[in-house]
């Protein structure tokens, strides 16, 4: 059995995708942001609580009358797909009931077990600070390579995306990361976003 490390929940969600979510907020990243809002999900040492999916699944279905028709079931965290196993498990049973499903994510984990989590996903919510390399690694402590792979397998697998990027009044968040940013949203790379 596959048990997944909870930070929370939250079941009235309004940010984290389409309608009304039902969010998870997984525990884990290897990012240190500079500007993360969520640095009680980064270590697994300050794990919440430890569920199992069927536990999670049915806990989430409590809820399903305020997000069934418009809304639907986010995984974030952290990064969530450092647990893309349990991911992937969670959102098959959502798919299962009809619900929309979405993960909000860096991208800096790609592996085969993430490719198995994005089959059940009807949209990514990805996370990229900055798209200049070098400011990119300065904000969030790795390198900006496994995000653009990521979100160009989603884009060829016409897994669909929204691009969040956070405004600011630090350097990062310039006009030219801006647009960098926006070209990337409208290349060849991210051409089904």
């Amino acid at each position: 059995m596959i048990v997944g490390n909870v930070h929370s929940c939250e079941s009235f969600g309004t940010v984290d995708g389409p309608g009304l979510r039902y969010v998870v907020f997984l525990q884990g990243c290897p990012l240190r942001c500079k500007f993360c809002h969520n640095p009680d999900t980064w270590l697994f040492s300050n794990t919440k609580k430890y569920i199992s999916v069927d536990d999670l699944v049915e806990e989430i279905s409590k809820y399903e009358n305020f997000f069934k028709k418009t809304g639907g079931v986010t995984i974030t965290g952290g990064e969530p797909m450092m647990q893309a196993d349990f991911v992937a498990l969670v959102l098959q049973y959502c798919k299962e009931k009809g619900y929309h499903t979405a993960i909000d994510t860096s991208g800096f984990i790609f592996n085969n077990n993430v490719k198995n989590a994005l089959e059940y996903t009807d949209l990514v919510l990805l996370d990229i600070k900055c798209i200049d390399k070098t400011v990119y690694k300065e904000l969030v402590g790795v390198e900006i390579d496994n995000t653009l792979e990521f979100a160009k397998y989603c884009s060829d697998n016409g897994i669909k995306m929204w691009i969040r990027h956070v405004l600011g009044p630090l350097r990062h968040l310039s006009g030219v990361c801006r647009r960098k940013t926006s070209r990337l949203a409208r290349s060849h790379i991210l051409q089904s976003v």
